[in-house]
């Protein structure tokens, strides 16, 4: 099945060129140390109109097919937090539910984004089975679109994140989930995806290696550029992988090849959850790597932060292409936000904006607070704050939701790795 969107993919360490015609998370002749990109034949990219959904900015999503149910990012211009903030130029992109902005992401978060480029990457009809894993909203984004849209998928999410586990209506029994045990972590959701993904009956879905991922992701920045009419000065957004702050990094260069909306590179001001701060405290010691010298600690560390769906201990931080590459081009830096910071951050947004938002966004909205108040932004600076997920609390005021519950919890650590994949597979007979 051929794309719908004419792109071929590029090697970001070599920029050798190559066609994506099949399920490439790297560059199969590349040594598996870089991103690869999706170069788009289209450089000036043709919004189309707002019954598309996401698909409004196909031009530069790399899809095969377009999938039912889908809705965009949401961009305004802020008045009450940009006041309290001393700003005049705060330009607010909301990804969740909020329809008095016309923002219907009914997963309430951006990984909205992520599922229906992914799955639309997707051939139909798709042999292997999809494998997801998440710390929660990716769960829940994916368990919805590929329920809705009838494409079978394997969720691996730690069991102690079952809450974001919520939905508008119980799954199709296409969506199968597998789960850590409790005192677990998203780095063990993610090491019992890749055991189940050795089976030819599985497909890795990629995370940040997946182009699709990243492109959906860049739809944040195409809506506040769109709005915004030109590129903006800084962009500020809370990062577990950092593949969102990534992808903004890929989109704003993708929007100065167009050449309509000036030649700025953004200022990226990536913000994580204290304690656990990896990517903080790499960028800080001026380090591409990432080292945990007590795994057990670092486990420990990603259990209390509140902001539950930031904590990876795996990132794309170092690889060429990655998040080190993105804050070193933008000349950016990185902020840390402790739960304290973010849940007032949280209680200021919906006071002053009048919507809830998750505790990932309230990193964002702390980081910003932050720079604000250091005088680190001015207060003429065109500054996107990227606001994740938002209107859970309005969405189940407004609707009946349905909790779902592992098929399995898989303990990696004790159950053999044969029997991981049989009772995986068994799922799907």
């Amino acid at each position: 099945m051929k794309p719908i969107t004419d792109y071929k993919l590029q090697n970001v360490a070599t920029s050798r060129i190559f066609e994506d015609d099949h399920w490439y998370l790297n560059d199969p002749q590349g040594d598996g140390t870089s991103l690869i990109r999706a170069v788009y034949k289209k450089k000036q990219i043709e919004i189309k109109d707002d019954s598309f959904g996401l698909y409004k900015y196909m031009d530069w999503l790399p899809v095969r097919r377009i999938l039912e149910g889908s809705a965009a990012p949401v961009t305004y211009k802020s008045e009450r937090l940009a006041s309290f903030l001393g700003l005049k130029n705060l330009y607010i992109t909301f990804s969740g539910y909020w329809p008095e902005k016309k923002a219907m992401m009914t997963s309430c978060s951006f990984k909205e984004t992520e599922a229906y480029s992914v799955c639309g990457r997707l051939d139909r009809p798709n042999e292997r089975i999809l494998v997801v894993a998440s710390a929660g909203n990716t769960a829940r984004a994916f368990a919805k679109v590929c329920s809705e849209n009838r494409i079978p998928v394997l969720i691996s999410i730690p069991e102690d994140n079952m809450d974001a586990m919520w939905f508008e209506k119980p799954l199709n029994d296409c969506v199968k989930i597998i789960s850590t045990p409790s005192g677990s972590d998203y780095f063990d959701a993610i090491y019992l995806a890749n055991i189940v993904c050795s089976s030819d009956k599985f497909l890795e879905e990629g995370g940040a290696k997946n182009v699709a991922r990243r492109d959906g992701m860049g739809t944040t920045v195409l809506s506040a550029v769109m709005e915004i009419g030109e590129i903006p000065d800084y962009y500020f957004q809370a990062v577990g992988s950092g593949t969102g702050t990534i992808a903004a990094w890929e989109t704003n260069l993708r929007l100065i090849e167009d050449g309509r909306f000036g030649n700025k590179t953004m200022r990226l001001v990536p913000a994580q959850n204290y304690p656990f701060v990896p990517m903080y405290d790499a960028w800080n010691n001026h380090s591409r790597d990432i080292h945990f010298e007590d795994e057990a600690l670092a486990r420990n560390m990603a259990l209390q932060i509140e902001a539950k769906v930031l904590a990876n201990r795996k990132p794309p931080y170092g690889i060429k292409g990655g998040l080190f590459d993105a804050l070193t081009a933008t000349g950016g830096t990185m902020k840390a936000v402790t739960n304290e910071d973010l849940n007032e951050s949280c209680r200021l947004f919906e006071q002053l904006e009048g919507i809830d938002v998750n505790k990932a966004a309230g990193v964002a909205i702390s980081a910003l607070r932050q720079s604000a108040e250091n005088k680190e932004i001015g207060c003429n600076d065109i500054i996107m704050l990227n606001i994740t997920g938002g209107g859970e609390k309005l969405f189940k005021n407004h609707n009946k939701t349905y909790n779902a519950k592992p098929d399995l919890i898989i303990d990696v650590h004790s159950m053999p790795k044969e029997k991981i994949i049989s009772e995986a597979e068994a799922l799907f007979r």
